[in-house]
């Protein structure tokens, strides 16, 4: 009998487990019952849990799209758009890019994190192919003494190491190219998370595995017909050991299966009466048990996946939105933005530090899902939709325009383009991301990033045993915000980054170039170029009373726009320090004073998008 109870040991966790251990070379990861197993066991849980499947499904889907396209084709470069739709075209031998991208967005989703196989032509002056590698048969390698992975190992099945022997593939690197085979390995913040990349859901991992044995429980059942049960009472004399087997035998034939669930007890007696007794055994409300943990497995799993409708997985409930498509819209938008859509910034991000390997680098971006299925196909709209409604409808400007709005548009994109090109910045991996949080509170004359600096001089100077040899890597900029001077007062950057408000409507379902180009850049920027940028011919026209120039840091893509700047803090390493710098102590005191400047107070501005200020910042 004890097989045939649901038994869910309720001390037993889902979180990974990351260890090290003597004598290899990998870091392992695992679970207490799969030891260093973790992604086959995230597998297992999506073959056997119905409702988390289905929303990795859903989800993985959203995330990859229907395709890839290149931002502003007709604006880039000839040469450069030959080489990349020819990449995307054939990714690998085998394999369109699109079909790369699916498999990736699934293991994204699924595991946390993707992996790419990144070949090098023979010469190694380009990237030839790229291949997707699941997650389950990667294995992180100890980081080296400054922290950083250098590469990683591969097996067929970490089950079985003795038969399948992990071997290293070389960790992607552009300035070390000795290896023609190398892993790009990539995924979303993970907290406390060193080595791997956890999924989203992590969290819920406890109820999908209550889903898998809900849903085994029953199977079980079935197979040894055990939901319905009875006690058969023979009143006529106890019969011999044979007779008794015989009895069993026969009813056993007529009443148990999995067509007629129901196992039988029989007793035999010596009482007076001659009829047989039946009675039945039943568990109380077992039904009524099992639809309450249904429903709350369910509803815990779609919270771990931050799903807010149902109907948007395929899971079908009585209080969900049901043919209001309104609602349903809404909500698929809302998941689009909050959930898919950083997926997709990821996905981008990584493609294009393979693109600007090629010198094919240019922004592009995901044609998304509608979240409602319409009667009618692609191509059916294609029949009966003009050009440019098809291009407004993918958020690209008509075609159908005045040679000279197209020329001034292109004149003034070129601009901004430049703009981005000069200014924007990728930081480097030796500076580390601290802090990132809303500005607000800061003046548009404060200087965040001198006064942080100045706010570490005493420290650096008692923590530094020997002055290190900190040459910039930012060659571009000749001030003095970053530069290193006889103090060592560059121990902190300060960058800004050009961010959307997901929770505000897009109520003309476009958005202006200014802010596609910035979003779609996704480079940080000094303050002191965003404020010099107000002398320039960025965004025209978006200015109080339709001036062509305005303050960017304070109104960012003008009236109605939804976007607002984000502070990064970042910190470099520090060589022959005795003790660590204490950054929130720094960081706080810097951030009060940059809220007490003594300049007039209109800093409050830089933390909003237009859309939420007075006016939704028209200026009348």
């Amino acid at each position: 009998m004890k097989d045939k109870i649901l038994s869910i040991n309720l001390g037993v966790t889902t979180a990974p487990i990351v260890q090290e251990i003597r004598g290899k070379d990998y870091i392992e990861y695992g679970t207490d019952e799969w030891r260093n197993l973790y992604p086959q066991f995230l597998v297992d849980l999506y073959y056997n849990s119905s409702t988390n499947a289905a929303i990795i499904n859903a989800t993985s889907e959203m995330i990859a799209g229907e395709d890839l396209i290149i931002d502003d084709e007709d604006e880039r470069n000839l040469d450069a758009i030959v080489k990349l739709k020819k990449f995307m075209a054939n990714a690998n031998s085998q394999e369109s890019l699109t079909e790369v991208v699916k498999k990736i967005s699934f293991d994204f989703k699924l595991q946390g994190g993707f992996a790419l196989n990144v070949i090098w032509s023979k010469d190694r002056t380009h990237i030839s192919e790229i291949y997707h590698i699941p997650m389950e048969k990667i294995r992180v390698e100890r980081p080296d003494a400054m922290g950083k992975v250098r590469g990683y190992y591969v097996s067929g099945d970490w089950s079985n190491t003795r038969q399948n022997k992990p071997y290293r593939v070389a960790a992607f690197d552009v300035h070390d190219r000795t290896s023609a085979n190398q892993i790009l390995y990539t995924g979303l913040y993970s907290p406390n998370m060193a080595a791997y990349h956890t999924p989203d859901y992590l969290a819920g991992n406890n109820w999908s595995l209550i889903d898998q044995k809900v849903s085994e429980f029953h199977l079980n059942n079935i197979n040894s017909g055990f939901s319905g049960s009875y006690v058969f009472s023979f009143a006529n004399g106890v019969p011999t050991t044979e007779e008794r087997l015989e009895v069993e035998r026969s009813l056993s034939a007529k009443f148990q299966g999995s067509e007629n669930a129901g196992k039988v007890i029989l007793t035999f007696s010596d009482d007076q009466t001659r009829t047989p007794q039946i009675t039945p055994l039943s568990t109380s409300d077992l039904d009524k048990q099992f639809l309450a943990l249904q429903e709350l497995l369910v509803q815990n799993i779609l919270t771990a996946h931050r799903v807010t409708s149902p109907m948007l997985m395929g899971i079908k409930n009585d209080t969900g939105l049901g043919s209001n498509v309104d609602e349903l819209n809404a909500a698929g938008n809302y998941y689009l933005n909050t959930v898919c859509m950083p997926y997709q910034a990821h996905i981008i991000k990584t493609l294009r530090k393979i693109f600007r390997v090629n010198n094919m680098d240019m922004p592009i971006s995901f044609v998304q899902l509608k979240p409602i299925t319409l009667d009618f196909t692609s191509e059916d709209l294609k029949g009966v939709m003009t050009q440019d409604e098809i291009r407004e409808e993918l958020g690209l400007p008509p075609l159908n325009v005045e040679i000279k709005e197209d020329f001034t548009k292109m004149s003034e994109h070129i601009e901004l383009e430049n703009w981005i090109e000069a200014n924007g910045e990728d930081m480097e991996e030796d500076w580390e991301l601290v802090q990132e949080e809303i500005v607000d509170g800061e003046h548009t004359d404060f200087d965040f990033e001198k006064e942080l600096n100045e706010g570490a001089k005493t420290e650096l100077a008692s923590a530094i045993t020997a002055k290190p040899n900190i040459i910039t890597k930012d060659k571009k900029k000749d001030n003095n915000q970053d530069g290193v001077n006889k103090s060592f007062n560059d121990y902190y950057k300060v960058r800004y980054v050009y961010a959307t408000d997901n929770f505000l409507t897009n109520k003309s379902g476009t958005s202006r170039d200014f802010c596609k180009l910035m979003v779609g850049a996704n480079k940080v920027y000094r303050k002191a170029d965003i404020v010099n940028a107000n002398s320039l011919n960025v965004n025209p026209g978006f200015g109080h009373y339709g001036k062509k120039r305005y303050n960017l840091f304070l109104y960012k893509g003008g009236p109605e726009c939804r976007h607002f700047w984000l502070r990064r803090i970042y910190k470099s390493s520090l060589r022959n320090a005795k003790n660590p710098i204490s950054d929130d102590q720094i960081i706080s005191y810097t951030k009060a004073r940059s809220e007490g400047f003594t300049a007039k107070r209109n800093d409050k501005l830089v933390a909003i998008a237009p859309q939420r200020m007075k006016n939704n910042g028209y200026y009348n």
